[in-house]
């Protein structure tokens, strides 16, 4: 009982973390507030988020494995496949904004130029991408912890 708390806990932590970094993205890219410093909070902020990212998939494996449900009860769930298919999607989402900030901070350390305001706004709209279909892996989460699926 203990672990499977920890577990969950952990899971939790993670998910948070990567919520908090994805909604300081989303609340930082805008072309109205873009500036140089912004520019190099970004890339920060996008580590951090790509980190917590990982750690919500290896806290989820280890829910699955090491839990007290088991890998044999989540495998037969079309639920967690539901959810890995929107984790996929978003991550496979962030890596456009990602690849926009390292270019825009070597851009800006390199000549001083900030992205012109097009480019922000496709960054920002794949991150609001991200944000809105972040809400519905819970969504699926709790479905699947109750047996539905």
């Amino acid at each position: 009982m203990v672990l499977e708390s920890l577990l969950a806990y952990a899971h939790l932590l993670a998910i948070l973390t990567m919520v908090v970094f994805l909604a300081s993205e989303a609340a930082l890219c805008r072309t109205e507030w873009l500036n140089a410093a912004v520019i190099e909070r970004l890339g920060k902020i996008d580590m951090v988020y790509g980190i917590s990212a990982g750690a919500v998939f290896l806290t989820g494996l280890a829910r699955v494995f090491l839990g007290s449900k088991g890998a044999a009860w989540y495998g037969h769930n079309p639920l967690l496949y539901v959810k890995l298919a929107m984790f996929l999607a978003i991550g496979l989402i962030s890596i456009k904004p990602t690849l926009m900030f390292l270019r825009w901070r070597r851009e800006l350390r390199a000549s001083g130029v900030l992205p012109d305001a097009l480019e922000v706004k496709k960054a920002r709209r794949l991150v609001m991408v991200q944000a809105h279909i972040l809400p519905f892996i819970p969504l699926a989460a709790v479905f699947l912890a109750r047996g539905f699926g």
